[in-house]
């Protein structure tokens, strides 16, 4: 069960206004003008989401996730003190982070260290809210932050459409529909680009849908399912075969992330369970970069085809725009 806007459902308790936010400029959305101090993250929250917890816990197995925007010390207490809150507070750091090794290295360790013993961690890396993937870092990065997310320590969250490298879509003015977008056109809070409908093959409304749809298909090349499955190369059997490896690997589920180092546009990090070991190397930039890497064997890339190569360390290059996973075999 999904509770959107989960930090938001009580205001204060006396009514009391927002003060005005100083920082507020011209252009941009209008809720900026204040702080919102008495309208969001109120402490009686947390009482209707245990509320909400309890009644979840009674039927079984059972997930209740919470969209919240907040910073990570914040974010965490939506698990409540002992497990009795969200079971996932959604984490959006990768939606929002600059694309760059060292800031990515240091939101996870610093979401890794933040969490309460008896949390588990979640990773989102599109939602209905902002740009698609594809269009914030290029297709290219695209298959890097595929690879980031599924080995990643935690529940990964992916948006529909990011399995085929869909874009955002472009937007005819007598076709918005985001009351966003409509109340404040041009300021950039229009949401409908990522918006716009599945693209499962190449007619004329990409399979969605045998009428007009609430929004236009993406313009372009339209990228969709037919065309990339079953092709070795593509975004779509990418995303399923590191799906297949993180099933196939507790380590990727269960183990726990180490080493969390960026080396110029590198990022690196381990999971390790018991004596299974991976080391996962992410390089964030379109230029080739030397890493330091363990023996083992290359079990995937975001290149087709290097799969199974074995290395012998200590280094080796990193292409550019390449994500490597190596089971590794040497001493840790």
């Amino acid at each position: 069960f999904r509770v959107d806007v989960l930090w938001l459902l009580i205001k204060d308790a006396l009514f009391r206004d927002n003060p005005p936010n100083p920082q507020f400029k011209a252009g941009e959305p209008d809720h900026h003008r204040q702080l919102q101090t008495y309208t969001e993250d109120q402490p009686e929250v947390h009482d209707i989401l245990r509320s909400m917890r309890a009644t979840l816990d009674e039927y079984g197995e059972r997930v209740l996730i919470g969209e919240i925007y907040l910073p990570v010390p914040q974010l965490v207490s939506y698990y409540g003190p002992n497990g009795d809150g969200a079971n996932m507070p959604f984490n959006f750091q990768l939606i929002s982070a600059p694309w760059n090794a060292t800031e990515i290295a240091r939101i996870v360790s610093e979401y890794d260290h933040a969490l309460p013993l008896h949390a588990w961690p979640n990773w989102v890396l599109g939602n209905h809210d902002n740009r698609r993937i594809a269009s914030r870092i290029g297709p290219r990065q695209a298959r890097v932050a595929a690879m980031l997310l599924l080995t990643l320590r935690g529940t990964p969250t992916l948006y529909y459409g990011d399995e085929i490298a869909m874009a955002d879509g472009e937007i005819p003015p007598d076709r918005v529909r985001d009351p966003a977008e409509l109340r404040q056109p041009g300021i950039g809070q229009g949401r409908d680009p990522e918006r716009t409908p599945m693209q499962w093959d190449g007619s004329p409304n990409a399979g969605f849908s045998s009428g007009v749809p609430w929004l236009p298909i993406s313009g372009g090349d339209c990228v969709n399912v037919v065309d990339q499955d079953g092709k070795a190369s593509s975004m779509l059997t990418f995303y399923r075969r590191l799906l297949a490896l993180r099933r196939s690997e507790l380590a990727l589920v269960e183990g726990a992330i180490e080493r969390v180092v960026s080396n110029g546009n590198v990022l690196t990090y381990e999971r390790r369970l018991g004596g299974d070991r991976f080391f996962i190397a992410l390089n964030m930039a379109g230029a080739d970069a030397p890493v330091e890497a363990p023996e083992g064997t290359l079990v995937l890339s975001t290149t087709e085809g290097h799969e199974g190569k074995r290395i012998e360390g200590p280094s080796l290059l990193l292409a550019g725009d390449e994500g490597i996973v190596i089971r590794a075999s040497g001493p840790a």
